[in-house]
């Protein structure tokens, strides 16, 4: 009997340890802090930006971040974008090595 008592209790501690493992990765995963809901039209000053990211929701756009931390999102289907993005990972690179 007292073997019976202590399988089971073996079993309800499992349970409880693999529901809070499972609870604990799913809460785990990281979300987005900053999403684009509005694009700005103005062009910005390429050797003021030192990142960017990639957005596809709620809006396709491309969030730029410049040298005082500011964030801002612009459509990536502009030229200047693109140059943009090319000397960002330019730069990248070269610190890299």
């Amino acid at each position: 009997m007292k073997l019976h008592a202590a399988a089971i209790l073996v079993i309800f501690c499992l349970g409880i340890f693999t529901v809070h493992t499972v609870k604990g990765s799913v809460g785990s995963q990281s979300m987005r802090k900053y999403s684009c809901v509005n694009l700005s039209t103005q062009q910005l000053n390429i050797r003021n930006l030192i990142g960017y990211e990639m957005h596809r929701v709620p809006v396709q756009a491309v969030m730029f971040i410049n040298t005082k931390g500011i964030r801002i999102c612009v459509s990536p289907n502009q030229k200047w974008v693109q140059s943009a993005i090319r000397r960002i990972d330019r730069a990248r690179t070269t610190r890299g090595k």
